[in-house]
């Protein structure tokens, strides 16, 4: 969790180099402000007393904004709002926060969507007061009422507001909790609306605080498009497991897919339009890795422990098309076949740096193989109907993680090194995939997708998932992302060798 202490202290530094734009009771567009990140102007909203203020950390992918107004209620607004204007279906996410006690228990922040920045427009938001209360606040036609739908969770910290044609819906939680969404509202905004993040402080006099992390404006796909033919845009991003604060290091218009993080932690190794990237931290950028023949790359990719081997799922023009296992130097060259038969597609490497695992359809099913780095004979593992897929050993070796659909719902289960004392983990409202273990053995990473969302033995782009963490030794899992992804979003192990962060691909279109 973020401390207030830290978040007082962040608002504060960030407010140092603010950018504001008073904009009155029937506010003029001024020219844009700099260093708003994602957003293009601040401004207040109705003929608020005090001036707001907007700014953003880029080291923290961090916005604070400050508000004064009156109330956001009845026939017109007083409020401040950092936005930009979008077009379309849209997923608005963030975790918030109010700073400080307030003045007024009706003090509230969130993400909101506009007509107009007139006080009296049109409007929907998703507001959390002072006093916990949360709603999904709505005003129909310029000047009318507002009306509410009001959660069921009071105080979430993580709040979600998504637009599909005329339906509005609200989902919020607090964090590491799945989120909640209550009934959506029918509302005609228009096609391009404002998008914002705002406080109002429910006090004229008073001016209220608030910070906002992990701040994403998604675009989704379209209806029509076609899975595996057309794609959306990508964010690669890193996670800290302990603190939930998630950074954005690069994005593209394209698919990116499943990162690995090098044993040395100075890099990520990526797959992009079937061809392998390596992303440096400290250059900021990617290069292409050098894999010869092998340009038909699947994201089903590891490297070796000690990090100088790379092995690739490569769809083999030589094999009918299947996917097939081969290793290459990290460093790019001249990929070896490994597997004999396919399709296979590679997902963990022994920690004594001997063995592959791997999922292998064979006959119709979908198990998991083992088979020596050098070549040979491979070893069946599981003989479940289904698909069984996503193994990955346990850094002492002992023990194998995989994902299967067995008992009807894709779950997470281990087994040890040698197939045997198969063993479900997992039972709850999610289907669980690709199993990621800690470098310390204790927690392990699964990619959920809501049970209603997909088959079970179906992964696919662009869906609302979550990233769940949950501990070895037994417990409950939490949810440490909340985004819009799927397949390609963590397939492979993207552990940072300190135990410490998660890389992983998010997606939106481009706006």
């Amino acid at each position: 969790m973020i401390r207030p202490a830290l978040l007082a202290c962040a608002f504060a530094t960030i407010l140092a180099s603010v950018v504001v734009s008073r904009s009155g009771a029937n506010p003029a567009e001024s020219p844009a402000a700099p260093k708003l990140g994602i957003f293009t102007q601040s401004s207040d909203v109705g003929p608020v007393k005090h001036t707001g203020a907007s700014a953003w950390d880029a080291g923290l992918d961090q916005y604070a904004v400050s508000g004064a107004g009156t109330n956001m209620w009845k026939e017109k607004d007083e409020f401040h709002v950092v936005w930009k204007k979008v077009k379309g279906d849209l997923i608005l996410d963030a975790r918030v926060k109010l700073l400080g006690d307030g003045v007024d228990p009706h003090r509230k922040l969130g993400w909101i969507v506009r007509t107009s920045l007139a006080a009296d427009s049109a409007y929907a938001d998703v507001a959390v007061h002072g006093d916990g209360l949360t709603s999904l606040q709505f005003r129909r036609k310029p000047g009318g009422l507002t009306e509410q739908v009001v959660s069921t969770v009071k105080a979430p910290d993580v709040i979600r507001l998504s637009r599909k044609g005329s339906k509005l819906t609200m989902a919020v939680a607090k964090f590491g909790d799945e989120l909640l969404a209550a009934e959506p509202v029918e509302l005609d905004l228009g096609d391009e609306v404002y998008v914002g993040l705002f406080v109002c402080s429910h006090n004229p006099d008073a001016v209220e605080k608030g910070v906002f992390s992990n701040v994403r404006i998604t675009l989704p796909a379209p209806d029509d498009f076609e899975p595996y033919r057309d794609y959306i845009g990508s964010r690669l991003e890193t996670l800290d497991i302990e603190t939930g604060r998630r950074k954005v290091i690069s994005s593209v218009a394209d698919s990116m897919q499943a990162p690995n993080w090098a044993a040395d932690g100075k890099s990520l190794v990526y797959n992009r339009n079937g061809k392998l990237y390596r992303f440096d931290f400290a250059a900021g950028r990617a290069a292409e890795i050098d894999t010869a023949f092998a340009v038909k790359n699947n994201n089903d990719h590891v490297l070796s422990p000690d990090g100088k081997v790379l092995g690739i799922s490569h769809h083999s023009k030589d094999h009918d098309g299947k996917s097939m296992i081969y290793t290459l130097s990290a460093a790019g060259g001249t990929p070896k076949l490994v597997t004999a038969k396919g399709p296979s597609y590679l997902h963990g490497w022994s920690p004594d740096g001997q063995s592959l695992l791997y999922a292998g359809a064979r006959d119709g099913d979908i198990d998991i193989y083992r088979t020596p780095v050098a070549g040979g004979d491979e070893v069946r593992l599981t003989t479940a109907k289904g698909v069984d897929d996503g193994p990955e050993f346990t850094p002492d070796g002992k023990t194998i993680y995989f994902n299967s659909e067995r008992t009807g719902s894709m779950q997470i289960w281990k087994m040890t090194a040698d197939g045997s004392g198969q063993t479900q983990v997992t039972d709850d409202g999610f289907h669980n995939w690709f199993p990621h273990v800690s470098p310390d053995g204790k927690s392990v990473v699964v990619i959920s997708y809501a049970k209603g969302d997909v088959a079970p033995a179906d992964h696919p782009f662009y869906k609302r998932v979550c990233l769940r963490l949950f501990p070895t030794a037994g417990g409950p899992a939490r949810v440490i992302a909340y985004l819009y992804g799927g397949q390609g979003t963590i397939n492979v192990s993207s552990w940072s060798p300190d135990g410490k962060r998660i890389a992983f691909v998010s997606n939106t279109r481009d706006p």
